[in-house]
């Protein structure tokens, strides 16, 4: 980091650390209790996010740690290869994250397209939902109930857990509306409703209220009692999970999925950051396989650039690196010497900050937006969440991939090549380059032509034309005196000619391709 530039706007970039490291504690332990993983894992993202991206990352405002696009890879990391695997596959990732970097891949994300980019957010959205519903209604984070088992559901529902997952969601969605006012949206959604949570859960307990949470329905960080403790609890990565095949799949699956959403992340910050100031990618992308690969190293979840953090940190009045760097300092600080204060949280709040932040990947307004924009749009889009509910994620986007690529050449078939003709004048135009995919319409198109026609080819829009679709065009040429054509070429491969109908011979064939004078 910049010292000077960082003392200079320390008075900005101190408070807008502290609001950042406020929202960053419910969503660093909610996104752990989502990918089934101990709490810890996911502080310790945070703490890596902030410490160690931001000292390599080349954005001012965007902030790493955990995220909610990574929970559904995570989560089937933990139940296949174990933590010490999905800690191994972090590392990994974070390796060819630093590949990518240096191979200037941070452009990537532009040739995917963004309706599957859009469906992949929304997919993951959904099953953050499906995925908390349970413990939004008191049920363990062990219990094996089903969601489409309702009498099981309702018979191990605690009235308290309801009512904190009810009330958070409140507020998380009370702080977007405008009639709140803007002194109270000073202060963090996700803190207050931590905070309110914990006092019901206090207040229920002290009134013996049937239902009250017991202690498997909070956060559990046991045997923190202070930096000893703390780094104690550190787990590195087995050398003998380098010999599981899947944990090089899951690495690859991470790095990909967190470079696309580190990018997008990226762009978005960049559109709101008050200065106008452009991240560079290449960069970001080094920034973040460092920081995956300590996070592996040190018992952490994968991180990325997070839009949620990001967008706290522009609204807090951040400025430079060092706000990211002070809520790093600070989720370190109350990891190594408070984490007995945030046992008191109730899983069921955070249940609720998640199924907030599902709702924001997958809400309505998205899937509505998509549908308006034509089916080249919402079908992608559709198939894309489809296919990661009922697959896995990486094969769910590379099926959209396909579906939206299917949808490309599709638009390039139609697009590339019109024709027009009226009585006996023809027209038919090449829009951009025509390759193998156009010929069987330019052939149809041909064979259209009837006798004594007069047909004007023009190709003065498009760079390339198939060798194939120049053969078609020659042979129609060819034998276009047997059948009285006129045919006129417009930069067609770079000729342009007219040749006209009855042609003495076929053996004068030679001749007959010259321009008529």
């Amino acid at each position: 980091m910049s010292k000077a530039l960082s003392l200079k706007t320390l008075p900005q970039d101190l408070p807008a650390g502290v609001v950042v490291f406020l929202v960053a504690i419910p969503l660093c332990l909610g996104i752990s209790l989502a990918s089934g993983a101990p709490p810890l894992s996911g502080l310790i993202a945070g703490i890596i996010g902030g410490l160690v991206v931001s000292m390599f990352s080349g954005s001012s405002l965007s902030v790493s740690g955990p995220a909610a696009g990574l929970t559904v890879i995570v989560l089937s990391a933990v139940e296949q290869l174990g933590l010490s695997g999905l800690f191994m596959a972090t590392v990994l990732a974070g390796a060819l994250q630093l590949i990518f970097g240096f191979l200037r891949l941070g452009k990537i994300g532009a040739f995917v397209p963004s309706a599957v980019i859009k469906g992949m957010l929304a997919a993951i959205g959904l099953i953050l939902i499906l995925n908390q519903i349970p413990l939004a209604l008191g049920l363990s984070q062990d219990s094996e109930v089903s969601l489409l088992n309702v009498g099981a559901l309702l018979a191990n529902l605690s009235p308290v857990a309801l009512a904190i997952a009810v009330v958070t969601l409140g507020i998380l969605v009370s702080w977007e509306k405008p009639f709140m006012p803007a002194v109270i949206k000073r202060f963090p959604a996700a803190l207050v409703a931590v905070l309110v949570a914990i006092g019901m859960d206090r207040l229920a307990l002290a009134m013996g209220l049937p239902g009250a949470l017991e202690a498997g329905q909070r956060i559990s960080l046991p045997g923190l009692g202070g930096p000893v403790d703390f780094i104690g609890q550190l787990q590195l990565p087995v050398v003998a999970d380098l010999l599981k095949p899947q944990v090089y799949m899951t690495a690859v699956t991470l790095a990909l999925v967190a470079s696309l959403e580190t990018l997008l992340s990226l762009e978005a910050v960049d559109k709101i950051d008050p200065l106008k100031r452009h991240s560079p990618p290449h960069r970001e992308l080094k920034a973040q396989g460092i920081g995956n690969m300590v996070s592996g190293m040190v018992g952490g979840l994968p991180i990325t650039a997070v839009i949620v953090r990001s967008s706290a940190n522009v609204q807090a009045g951040g400025r430079t690196r060092l706000a990211s760097f002070v809520h790093g300092l600070l989720l370190l600080c109350s990891v190594a010497f408070v984490a007995g204060a945030l046992e008191f949280i109730p899983l069921a709040c955070l249940a609720a900050v998640l199924v907030h932040t599902g709702y924001k990947l997958a809400r309505p307004a998205t899937i509505l937006a998509h549908y308006h924009q034509g089916w080249q749009r919402f079908v992608p889009f559709a198939v894309t969440v489809v296919a990661i509910m009922v697959t896995n994620l990486l094969e769910g986007v590379i099926i959209g991939f396909l579906c939206g690529l299917y949808f490309l050449v599709r638009a390039n078939y139609h697009s590339s090549v019109s024709f027009t003709h009226h009585d006996r004048y023809a027209l038919l135009r090449f829009h951009t380059d025509v390759s193998f995919l156009n010929r069987d319409k330019v052939r149809y198109y041909l064979d259209e032509i009837t006798d004594g026609s007069h047909l004007i080819i023009d190709a003065r829009e498009a760079g390339f034309i198939d060798p194939d679709i120049q053969e078609d065009i020659d042979n129609f040429v060819y034998s276009s005196h047997e059948r009285d054509i006129v045919v006129e070429l417009k930069q067609v491969n770079g000729l342009t000619a007219s040749y006209p109908a009855l042609r003495s011979s076929r053996s004068s064939s030679d001749s007959d391709m010259a321009p008529a004078a």
